[in-house]
């Protein structure tokens, strides 16, 4: 399982991915949104985690980028959206996409990783 981790808050990012790659995950790690773009063109990865609010761009433009590879299909498959900023309105453009999106503080920590690293 190959996994892209966009987030730019460098202690979730570290925590998040440790976590994934002790439950057996490759994980490849950025923090600006561009560059994750040109990973996501140039790579494949089995998941790609990406926050939503980065310091670059905005996740949605990600996963708008992302159509130059991927299908809706694989996009609503492949990617995972997490935010501390869950109002209807992220909610309701996730959907939009078909994407799962988690609040971050996570709920359910083991289950939110589970998720993580589930096989497609």
């Amino acid at each position: 399982m190959k996994i892209l981790l966009i987030e730019d808050d460098p202690t979730i990012q570290r925590a998040l991915s440790k976590l994934m790659e002790k439950r057996g995950a490759t994980v490849v790690k950025e923090s600006s949104g561009k560059a994750a773009i040109e990973l996501i063109l140039q790579n494949n990865y089995d998941k790609i985690i990406c926050d939503l609010m980065l310091q670059d761009i905005h996740g949605f433009d990600i996963l708008e980028e992302a159509k130059q590879k991927y299908s809706s299909g694989q996009i609503k498959k492949m990617f995972i959206i997490i935010t501390a900023y869950s109002s209807t309105q992220v909610l309701d453009k996730a959907a939009s996409y078909g994407c799962q999106l988690f609040a971050k503080p996570f709920d359910d920590l083991p289950k939110v990783l589970d998720i993580f690293v589930k096989k497609l």
